[in-house]
């Protein structure tokens, strides 16, 4: 950063590289490492040219020519892949020596600033009233300056004061003349002080700032600059105290940075800025910024790393020409022979021709191996038609029974709505989206007498047929306790007891049940690990419930379930759902979410059960677009009328 709030820093690196050596240096490895290059690359064409002729084979489409053009491609690449990670590790230890220098100096500014034990009370005089006093910046104190008769006047006026440990009490004490004279002296010292730092380092630019709220503004409160600097506030002048920026939105996220972490390194081209935070004033950040000027550095980076490749890519190149050779000569040409048979079958499809023309190769090498396994290719593609035609045949039929698995799930879960059209006191609505072809989510309602509806909300763990199965049974349990007239906790106690009682998979199952006596609205509940049902109060929104959880069911025994209860008046919704919901997550892995999922529901809580349901969806396919769908998606929402 620095005075001029746009620009990015980074280190004096001109000191370290000359910029024009570095060039002329580059230059010279240019002239002397391509044209050996360009020699080599024309040798190796002559002589894969001269093999060519010699075997009529002037084709571009040869495979020594094919093999050849690979490698040089093959060295091109490694050659650029390796000069840029050159490059990167280089610039990484760039940036760590940067960082650590930064750090180094911006503790070095907080001890000269904190140096005063009323710094705090300083920071926040300087701003306050940064327009009244007079600062003398950039003092030389050999000679007599405004600061030192400054000086002279306060002891005269406070002997028993001693200055550089003045404290807060002590200040406040004084009347508006002294604290203005203490603190224009006090301002003149630090500037000059960060000035002998700055000059230490040979940093670009070194500032102490007070950023907004919204740390898109920078109030500068000292700036420290070169000898015969300009302060002003023109491009490239050194900020005097009270200048205000306002910057861009990298330097709004590096100075939130030092905020979280106490310290940041921002980059940005050839500039880097190092932020440092070292407290607060009056509930505002107080940052120390260092810019560095890295470009000289980085040019010495490229041009060592671009002398680097070239050796490298000069060695690549001998030993690919000498491989180059070896190839020809040891495994391409005789290939050439199995080649000219494979044509021979592509064009007769005559397999005995091939293998009794194959079957004089000699050897026990790996081109007798492919000249055989040739041989028995031929033979068998009729084989691997007949199998492959097999294959197609038995995979249409597991198509077909997980497609009967799946209208069979579908048909065991309730799926005509209304489903109590006689009954009034309730809508409800369900529906369940797998993600796979049979799913491990389930819900159920139904009547266990006349005046208790049974809800059911259920994920298994797993997909597909296994999970499909063990839902199934799960279902089966807890239909045929709930039908007994247990209560929701006996009910998932003794459905717990009979899934471990079989449980050889280690499966599992979150649920959450609950029994509602329609007479009184009493909703009696138990959740076996599930997610938080979301319950609406007519008039009201919808927010989650968050009731206690169980453990889930099949997961250990022995385990007695409690359960909870939720008086419901006319008018009042709930909603239940599996975990498909909230964890839907879109292309950038994000996830759907409660929150989310909260407010859909609300967008459309007056409407009808199914089109909650059908806004929640609408949400999350808006939300997921093209994603593709790991987990079943599993709804049910009742309105309570009385």
């Amino acid at each position: 950063m620095g005075p001029n709030a746009e620009k990015q820093v980074g280190p004096n690196a001109e000191k370290q590289v000359g910029p024009n050596a570095e060039k002329q240096a580059d230059t010279n490895a240019r002239k002397t490492s391509v044209p050996n290059a360009e020699k080599l690359v024309g040798h190796l064409l002559d002589s894969v040219k001269y093999n060519s002729l010699m075997n009529n084979r002037t084709s571009k489409n040869s495979i020594i020519y094919l093999v050849a053009l690979l490698f040089l491609v093959g060295m091109v690449i490694v050659g650029i892949f390796s000069y840029y990670a050159q490059r990167a590790n280089s610039r990484s230890e760039v940036r760590e020596q940067t960082q650590s220098v930064g750090a180094h100096i911006s503790k070095e500014v907080e001890m000269a600033i904190k140096e005063y034990p009323a710094y705090k009370w300083l920071i926040k005089y300087w701003y306050e009233n940064y327009e009244k006093v007079d600062i003398e910046y950039d003092a030389d104190y050999n000679g007599e300056t405004l600061t030192k008769k400054k000086y002279a006047t306060w002891v005269s006026r406070h002997p028993d004061i001693e200055f550089r440990y003045a404290t807060e009490d002590e200040l406040e004490k004084l009347d508006a003349v002294d604290k203005k004279l203490y603190a224009e002296i006090a301002y003149s010292w630090l500037i000059t002080r960060l000035d002998q730092i700055k000059a230490s380092y040979d940093v670009a630019f070194l500032f102490c700032v007070l950023p907004n709220s919204t740390f898109d503004s920078q109030f500068f409160l000292l700036s420290a600059a070169d000898e015969g600097s300009v302060r002003g506030t023109s491009y490239e002048e050194v900020y005097p105290l009270g200048v205000s920026v306002q910057v861009g939105q990298d330097q709004t996220t590096a100075m939130k940075s030092a905020l979280k972490d106490s310290s940041y390194l921002a980059s940005a081209g050839d500039y880097m800025d190092y932020y440092a935070h070292i407290g607060e004033v009056d509930g505002r950040a107080v940052l120390i910024g260092i810019t560095y000027d890295i470009s000289a550095l980085r040019e010495n980076v490229n041009v060592r790393a671009r002398r680097s490749t070239m050796l490298a890519m000069l060695q690549q190149f001998i030993l690919a020409s000498f491989c180059l050779w070896l190839i020809y000569r040891f495994v391409l040409k005789p290939l050439k022979i199995v080649q000219a048979n494979i044509r021979q079958y592509t064009e007769t499809k005559d397999s005995e021709a091939v293998a009794e023309s194959l079957s004089k190769i000699r050897g026990r090498n790996e081109i007798k191996q492919l000249s055989d396994d040739v041989t028995v290719l031929a033979k068998e593609i009729d084989q691997y038609t007949d199998e492959i035609e097999t294959i197609t045949k038995e995979r249409e039929r597991i198509e077909t029974e997980l497609d009967l698995a799946t209208r069979i799930q579908e048909s065991s879960l309730p799926n005509v709505f209304p489903p109590f059209p006689d009954r009034h006191e309730f809508e409800i609505y369900a529906s369940m989206n797998p993600a796979k072809e049979v799913g491990g989510d389930f819900y159920d309602f139904f009547f266990v007498d006349d005046d208790h509806l049974c809800l059911i909300m259920a994920d298994i763990s797993g997909k597909g047929i296994p999970a499909a199965l063990f839902m199934m049974a799960s279902k089966i349990m807890m239909e045929d306790n709930a039908a007994m007239g247990k209560s929701p906790a006996e009910i998932l106690t003794d459905v717990n007891k009979g899934i471990v009682a079989n449980n050889h998979e280690d499966m599992f199952v979150t649920a959450w049940l609950g029994i509602l006596e329609l007479s009184t609205g009493t909703l009696m509940a138990s959740n076996a690990g599930h997610e938080f049902p979301v319950l609406m109060r007519k008039g009201e929104s919808f927010e989650l419930y968050k009731d206690k959880h169980n453990f889930v069911l099949g997961g250990m025994e022995g385990i007695k379930y409690k359960e909870y209860e939720i008086k419901l008046s006319p008018g009042d919704k709930i909603f239940l759902y599996t975990d498909g919901v909230p964890e839907a997550t879109d292309a950038n892995n994000e996830l759907f979410g409660t929150d989310r999922m909260v407010e859909a529901l609300n967008l459309v809580k007056d409407g009808s059960p199914e089109e909650i349901l059908a806004g929640v969806d609408s949400a999350v396919n808006d939300f997921v677009k093209e994603a593709e769908q790991f987990d079943d998606l599993t709804m049910m929402c009742l309105v309570y009328n009385g």
